[in-house]
């Protein structure tokens, strides 16, 4: 039979259904554009192997150990279909185009699809930092193969973290909490917040006194500040070190009574001009955006997070708007730089262009291949205005930003002069009590604004006292100049300890330090709050207990696996894998299983000797109070015992409840001692129920106080007694552990407290929900508490009522009163929102917070989304409102998926 006939048309395979659009536009008649949707095949649980799998090398990892680490991929159940769909496309194909990304992870992907697809015609990858008409076109003039090196460094950065995980996560689980995971960078990312908590809790502040006095001349006047005395420097903040000790030998340290002694001295003192200094300012632009400078920027500017930064960028390159945005390059290919200047020199006039294109090359110390800067697509760009009717509000910000930044780093220098007045006089008073006092004032003025007239990049939290000289101007003044004084005043100041990060400042600290990727900060960061090892408190990173607890677990068991040094060393290993100087399977090999006094992870997991559980998870408060991380999170426990003062007898520790809400650093020995002193009972006997003879007890729980019965355990001669089953030979069979009862629980009302309840308002509570009768059909109500308040039940129908204390005054005839009246839906008085944050910078409506069927949620009319599990509508800010609404809108819809019915089958005619 002859072959089928080509129909002469030609696959291109790329990773997403909208890249897939745009470039269909541009190849035109005769190509055909799929979407694999992302990765198409990946390692399987270990659980999800084959039978005969399991018990070989394969079957701890899904990665043969013993064979060159080879993994075991198998195709995603949910990528089944789409990989029939390819084949089926690839039949009737003359040749095959991978197109997906030309990172790493791109080159895998081709790969994959390459080995599933198993293609019989001719095979090309192609790729191009962007999806314009014109770099559709390049790329097909230079078509190569797949990358063999690139596909080696991913594959051995999968196993890698297959290993990694597979082998550290099942410690914590044993020693620290189970569903907790280690992560080869997601660890080390956590160490860093947790040594900066640490830093923040070792701090001692130190206090300074200064002086700053109104200065007028012929000109105008000026603020300055007391920079000597007797010509000794006075201590600022930066000469202290974070012990509060004075770390400058020359430093004058001012305290409250010496600053207010020196500023009365001075009020009628004779100040003249010491120094006029005058010095040329330059400020050269920011080069172009690479991954890590656009998170970071777009946190600071936009008050976007990093994974909602990566999710907006995505859309705008698939879209055909912006350059590839994963890169680590901030070079611009000369078109664009020709762009760039052009566009600088028509929107702001040529003197705001060099004479010579401004040239980027610098990179981070573990840069991924080439490519170019996230700048603006296409050989000429678009202004923020040509694009805004087409572009979302967080997609017109975001590419607002990159044009802005693009633009400005091929524009001119910022011109100016920044002018340093020194000026001083000598108190007042007794002779021989006389000091020298100097005062200073800075300014910087521009003269030429150049590539500021575009933009300004911004900055993270610093510490120190420098006030900014941006745009101050001082007056025209001349050495020996008079000067009249007023306002000079005392002024205190504490230091501060080091800023928490933000992602920005983060994302800042990792690529500085060459951990991980940039192309994955985003989700890294996004992981370490997902896991519960870091909240967000505003835009700061705060690490939780936990994440203290799993942290020195790591640092004492697994030291190198969290280390900074040995994390980039890694990352610049698998750079020289994927340049094609090192092989994986010689690295894994020695990661995993060590050579000659090297040990490898293997090792170290086999040898760890006993690990204290209770030790790695406590944390010293004071001497007598120590922080512990318990299974339903920390608490403060007293490490002397109680006595019972009627009996005499040593009972259970102290302890209290530490709230959720409460930073780390907060935690100081005041603070544990007050909530040690206001702690409410964890647990008070009620008494016995006199039906059961049951102890009731009431509790302050993780979620609430609440009452509980105690079933006591089964005696020896109650398990004896038991009935004895058989085997079908006659043996008996050996007796089963009995089920354990549940016991009867109840919630508190809000107008309840362990301390005051009584045993009959517990009985009540646990008999709910309370049966009130049936209705006319025979169906039973009940009345019940729930999450949003009281309410009946008939069935399916339940229907709000007032109070809680209704619960158990509400009569049958009340409740059929209530169901004879046609249900009300949003008919009910509104609720004042739970918070409200002011307008949306997007969309310009009021931000609130309601409480809906499936808790709280915060919305601008427009946009819902869920408050996280993790924040609690207290520490909920109005900056953490705006990112998760911005983190909403940027996934875009929620697209709904309709099932067709189908048609009820036709039954065939009766036989007649």
């Amino acid at each position: 039979m002859p072959s089928k006939a080509k129909t002469g048309k030609k696959l291109v395979i790329v990773e997403s259904p909208a890249k897939s659009k745009t470039i269909a536009k541009y190849l035109g008649e005769g190509f055909i554009v799929e979407a694999s949707i992302g990765h198409i095949r990946d390692l399987p649980q270990p659980s999800e192997l084959p039978a005969e799998l399991k018990k070989t090398p394969l079957g701890k990892f899904a990665v043969d150990i013993d064979n060159d680490f080879k993994p075991y991929y198998v195709v995603s159940s949910d990528k089944k279909k789409k990989v029939a769909e390819l084949k089926a496309q690839l039949k009737d194909a003359d040749a095959l185009y991978l197109a997906t990304d030309g990172d790493r992870e791109g080159e895998a992907i081709a790969w994959h699809l390459l080995e599933v697809l198993k293609p019989k015609v001719p095979v090309y990858r192609m790729t191009f930092g962007e999806i314009t008409k014109e770099a559709i076109h390049r790329a097909m003039d230079n078509l190569r193969d797949v990358d063999q090196d690139l596909v080696d460094a991913q594959e051995t950065r999968r196993v890698l973290d297959r290993l990694y995980g597979y082998e550290i996560s099942p410690v914590l689980w044993r020693k620290v909490a189970r569903g907790l995971s280690a992560g080869r960078v997601q660890s080390v990312v956590t160490r860093m917040v947790v040594d900066r908590e640490r830093e923040r809790m070792a701090f001692k502040a130190a206090s300074y006194w200064d002086l700053t006095g109104q200065f007028a001349a012929g000109s105008g006047s000026f603020k300055a500040k007391l920079a000597a005395v007797d010509g000794a420097k006075v201590a600022s903040g930066r000469d202290f070190n974070d012990n509060g000790e004075l770390t400058s030998r020359n430093a004058v340290h001012l305290n409250e009574e010496l600053a207010a002694s020196l500023a009365a001295g001075l009020q009628d003192a004779e100040f003249r001009v010491r120094s006029v200094d005058t010095k040329p300012y330059t400020r050269r632009p920011a080069a172009p955006f690479t991954t890590s400078t656009l998170q970071q920027e777009a946190g600071r500017k936009l008050r976007f997070s990093s994974k909602s930064t990566m999710q907006v960028a995505q859309r705008l390159y698939e879209n055909g708007y912006i350059t590839y945005m994963r890169t680590d390059s901030s070079a611009l290919s000369n078109e664009a730089v020709t762009a760039a200047r052009r566009q600088a020199s028509e929107l702001y006039g040529p003197e705001y262009v060099p004479q010579s294109p401004r040239v980027y090359s610098g990179k981070a110390a573990n840069a991924q291949e080439a490519h170019e800067a996230i700048r603006p697509a296409g050989d000429s760009f678009r202004t923020p205005a040509q694009v805004a009717q087409q572009l979302s509000g967080d997609e017109f910000r975001l590419y607002e930003l990159i044009w802005k930044r693009t633009v400005a780093s091929q524009m001119a220098d910022a011109k100016g002069s920044t002018a340093t007045i020194r000026l001083g006089a000598v108190t007042v008073g007794d002779p021989a009590d006389r000091r020298d006092a100097e005062f200073s004032a800075s300014g910087t003025v521009i003269t030429f604004p150049g590539f500021l007239a575009a933009y300004e990049e911004g900055k993270d939290e610093s510490r120190g006292d420098d006030e900014s000289e941006e745009a101050r101007r001082l007056p025209n003044v001349a050495k020996d100049d008079a000067l009249t004084a007023t306002d000079i005043v005392a002024v205190g100041h504490e230091t501060s300890p080091p800023p928490r990060y933000t992602e920005a400042s983060l994302t800042a600290e990792l690529e500085k330090k060459g951990i991980g990727r940039p192309s994955t900060y985003a989700s890294t960061i996004s992981t370490i709050q997902d896991r519960g090892y870091v909240r967000k408190q505003g835009s700061a990173l705060v690490p939780s207990w936990i994440a203290f607890s799993v942290i020195r677990l790591l640092e004492q068991h697994f030291h190198d696996y969290v280390d900074y040094e040995f994390t980039a060393d890694m990352e610049a290993d698998l750079d020289k894998i994927a340049n094609g100087q090192a092989a994986g399977p010689a690295w894994l090999k020695h990661f995993y299983f060590g050579e000659d006094s090297e040990p490898g992870l293997l090792s170290i997991v086999n040898n760890l000797g006993e690990i204290d559980a209770r030790e790695i998870n406590s944390i010293p408060i004071t001497d007598a109070i120590t922080l512990r991380v318990g299974k339903f999170g920390p608490y403060l426990e007293s490490s002397t015992a109680t006595v019972d003062p009627e009996t005499g007898e040593v009972v259970e520790a102290a302890r209290a409840n530490v709230p959720e809400d409460l930073a780390p650093d907060e935690l100081t020995a005041a603070k544990a001692i007050e909530l040690m002193e206001t702690a409410a009972p964890e647990e008070r006997v009620l008494g016995a129920d006199p039906h059961t003879g049951h102890t009731i007890v009431a509790k302050n729980g993780r979620y609430g106080a609440y009452v509980t019965e105690i079933i006591p355990e089964m005696t020896e001669e109650q398990l004896a007694n038991q009935p004895v089953e058989y085997y079908k030979n006659g043996k008996p069979k050996p007796p089963k552990k009995p089920v354990k009862a549940k016991p009867r629980t109840g919630s508190l009302f809000a107008s309840m407290s362990v301390d005051t309840i009584t045993l009959d308002e517990a009985l009540q509570l646990m008999s709910l929900p309370r049966v009130l009768g049936q209705d006319a059909e025979g169906n039973p109500i009940t009345v019940q508490n729930g999450r949003f308040g009281p309410y009946l039940k008939k069935g399916t129908d339940s229907r709000s009522i007032g109070s809680e204390e209704e619960i158990f005054t509400i009569t049958l005839e009340a409740a059929l009163e209530i169901y004879s009246q046609p249900k009300q839906r949003g008919a009910r008085a509104a609720v004042p929102p739970l918070a409200e944050f002011g307008p949306d910078p997007v969309s310009e409506k009021n931000i609130v917070v309601k409480e809906g069927r499936f808790g709280p949620y915060i919305t601008d009319g427009i946009t819902n989304i869920t408050v996280p599990r993790t924040t609690s509508i207290e520490e909920l800010t109005r900056e953490r409102a705006v990112e998760l609404l911005a983190e909403k809108r940027a996934k875009g819809p929620v697209k709904r998926t309709t099932t067709a019915r189908k048609a009820p089958a036709r039954k065939a005619p009766a036989k007649k």
